[in-house]
C-alpha cells in the first residue's frame, strides 16, 4: 500500500541523475566548444535538477521521521545537511544561469562561477545520495 512516506525515496532519484548528467553534460561541453547543445542541455538538466532537489528536500523534510538510533543518527544528520546544500547551491546555480542568460553574459569569465555552483551542488547530491544509501543499505533503514 501506497503512503506518503514512499514519495522520498522515489523522488530522491531524480535530483541525482538530472544533476550529475547535466553536470557531465556541462564538462563536455567545455572540451566541445562548438556543440552549443551540450551547454544547453547541461543547462536544461540543471533546471530540472534543482526543482528535483526542491522536491526532494521538501518531501524529506514533510514526510521522513527522524530515526532513533544513535548508531544511524549522525548519518541521518550528514543527509539531511546534504540535503539542505544541495538545494541551496543548485538555487543559487540555476538563478544565476539564468541572470547570466537575461544579461547575454554567458560568454564572459561569469560562465566560471556558475560552473562551480555547479560543481558544488554535483558534489553534494553525490554526497547526500551516499549518506542516504549508508541509511538503507548499512543500517536497513527506509526513511
Amino acid at each position: 500500500m501506497f503512503n506518503t512516506a514512499h514519495l522520498h525515496p522515489i523522488i530522491v532519484h531524480f535530483p541525482v541523475a538530472l544533476i550529475t548528467i547535466g553536470f557531465i553534460m556541462e564538462v563536455i561541453a567545455l572540451f566541445f566548444k562548438s556543440e552549443r547543445c551540450l551547454s544547453k542541455a547541461g543547462f536544461y538538466l540543471m533546471i530540472l535538477g534543482t526543482l528535483a532537489a526542491i522536491a526532494a528536500w521538501l518531501t524529506g523534510q514533510l514526510f521522513t521521521s527522524q530515526p532513533t538510533q544513535d548508531a544511524i543518527a549522525g548519518v541521518f544528520k550528514k543527509h539531511e545537511t546534504g540535503g539542505l546544500i544541495t538545494m541551496i547551491m543548485m538555487i543559487i546555480c540555476s538563478s544565476f544561469r539564468i541572470w547570466l542568460m537575461v544579461q547575454k553574459k554567458e560568454e564572459t569569465q561569469l560562465k566560471w562561477v556558475a560552473f562551480v555552483f555547479y560543481l558544488l551542488g554535483f558534489a553534494a547530491v553525490t554526497f547526500t545520495g551516499f549518506m542516504g544509501g549508508t541509511m538503507v543499505y548499512n543500517y536497513m533503514i527506509a526513511l
